[in-house]
């Protein structure tokens, strides 16, 4: 029987080793637009955690938020919109998460995913402009707002524990409001397991006040807890 010759054999591997790094630059430079999309439009970023051998890359023991946290505990600072850093910082270490401060440039209301879903029904319905929303997998809908930055009579700031104190979560069953000292992850970053955090509606949008969403927010949220389905808060950002 003729051998096949090796040849052919080492084409077809270096035609699916140039495919392959052509698909891995390309996938690179997608996420790089995406994020760069968002500094475009005033979030300010920072590098964060990624999945790593079903755990975190930070390495700490029992890490309450895997892949969902910041890298340095000075974040707020190092959060910037400058394109050159974000780039520095993602050719530095492809595999990061970005995650963007909240409290600077916007505010984020994250929602139970089936409310969200929803609350963006009822809102498009209603001709409401809902502005960039994003889904965190496997059960976290994001809506991005303008912030209510720090308001001069601290009798109207709220912290980011909105549903995390007993006298407020019948209230405000599973809304969490990152504001001042919060942050979430951006797309397309990834979390342990399938999935990861993707746009619905993109960061060119405009942000909305955040007022004209709560309210239709709250009553998803209310009654996704009514319907007896166990609402679980936003998990609080670890430091």
């Amino acid at each position: 029987m003729e051998r096949e010759s090796r040849i052919p054999r080492w084409l077809r591997r270096n035609g699916r080793n140039v495919r392959n790094a052509a698909a891995t630059e390309a996938a690179a430079l997608a996420r790089e637009e995406l994020l760069l999309a968002a500094a475009d439009a005033g979030f300010p970023l920072a590098m964060a955690a990624y999945p790593h051998d079903y755990g975190c890359s930070c390495e700490r023991i029992g890490c309450p938020t895997p892949a969902r946290h910041p890298v340095s505990f000075a974040w707020q600072t190092q959060a910037t919109t400058d394109r050159d850093q974000v780039l520095r910082w993602l050719r530095a270490d492809p595999e990061a998460n970005v995650i963007t401060a909240t409290g600077q440039a916007h505010d984020v209301l994250d929602v139970p995913l089936s409310a969200g879903e929803a609350a963006l029904e009822r809102l498009t319905a209603g001709g409401v402009d809902t502005g960039p929303v994003a889904v965190t997998d496997p059960d976290r809908m994001l809506f991005f707002t303008r912030t209510r930055g720090t308001p001069a009579d601290e009798d109207e700031w709220w912290p980011c524990e909105l549903d995390c104190r007993p006298e407020t979560m019948d209230e405000h069953p599973g809304l969490r409001w990152h504001c001042r000292g919060s942050y979430v992850l951006l797309p397309p970053s990834r979390v342990p397991g399938r999935g990861g955090v993707r746009w619905l509606r993109g960061p060119e949008l405009p942000l909305p006040e955040p007022l004209t969403l709560l309210e239709t927010l709250t009553d998803a949220c209310a009654e996704l807890a009514a319907s007896g389905q166990e609402v679980e808060p936003s998990a609080w950002p670890a430091r």
